[in-house]
């Protein structure tokens, strides 16, 4: 799949989602005093996760198509996470914001689904795949479908800025689920860095320039809510090899907290956090 979608910002869709979170509680951070705060509308939001990487010559204009919503997207109901694979990586070019673990992910969502096969692009939400991402009707309708749900379950996330001359924030995320809900779920938090570049000397991408955004850096989870209830916690630190000296602009870096259903990969809630200062 290498074709890219329009952006979405004129469409009637979007015009009513953006009326529908502005009716709602907001998924945008809120500033309160040194803290930033986010919680999760009483509707659902839809997760899309894109499974790329830099060794895959149709991954580019996915990576391009997912970033526009690198800024408004909880406003659209709509939250991207970019999660690089490892299969592609080879002796002649190594994706270095590659993990097995986000591997070892895309193939368990395929195999709760029955599939058999991963591929990238590709591209799931809320826990399903979509192969039709590119057309905008088809991703309209299912964000459309997504949000028109109440949700059953909430995220909320506090992010405290580092002390003077530290590079990393402090997370707080809480998750809780509907009383009526009885199959096991997990909670993940998703560590995230935009406005990433590379220049790729080797492989199906060599000579080009890559640009990414909403690249998943840290990976949290699963945690089980017991109860109904779960936890976490964490302080977030930046290796010097992995977070620039601009890490401190707001946006740079952001949080994602999600609520899964275990035994079927159906996300349930999300909620996102930009870093602020």
């Amino acid at each position: 799949m290498t074709s890219v979608s329009r952006r979405f910002g004129s469409s009637p869709f979007v015009r009513a989602v953006a009326l529908l979170a502005a009716l709602a509680t907001s998924g945008v951070a809120q500033a309160a005093g040194s803290m930033c705060t986010a919680h999760s509308p009483a509707h659902r939001v839809a997760l899309v996760e894109l499974y790329s990487s830099e060794g895959c010559n149709s991954c580019p204009p996915a990576d391009h198509w997912l970033g526009q919503w690198k800024d408004s997207g909880a406003a659209q109901g709509i939250v991207p996470l970019a999660l690089h694979v490892d299969y592609w990586n080879s002796p002649g070019w190594t994706d270095r914001f590659s993990q097995h673990r986000f591997t070892e992910r895309q193939q368990s969502l395929t195999d709760l689904a029955g599939g058999h096969t991963i591929y990238t692009p590709e591209i799931f939400v809320s826990g399903r795949e979509l192969r039709g991402w590119s057309q905008p009707a088809s991703f309209d309708e299912r964000i459309h479908k997504v949000i028109a749900e109440p949700a059953q379950a909430t995220v909320a996330l506090e992010l405290a800025p580092p002390a003077q001359g530290a590079k990393g924030f402090s997370v707080d995320a809480r998750f809780a689920s509907n009383a009526s809900l009885h199959d096991p779920l997990n909670a993940y938090l998703a560590v995230y860095e935009n406005a990433l570049t590379s220049q790729v000397r080797a492989g199906e991408n060599s000579g080009v320039t890559l640009h990414h955004e909403r690249v998943v850096r840290q990976w949290i989870g699963p945690v089980p809510l017991e109860a109904g209830n779960a936890q976490i916690r964490r302080e977030i630190t930046f290796d010097p090899a992995d977070a620039a000296d601009n890490a401190a602009q707001p946006g740079k870096f952001g949080v994602v907290g999600f609520v899964e259903n275990a035994a079927t990969g159906e996300v349930l809630q999300v909620a996102e956090l930009a870093t602020c200062h």
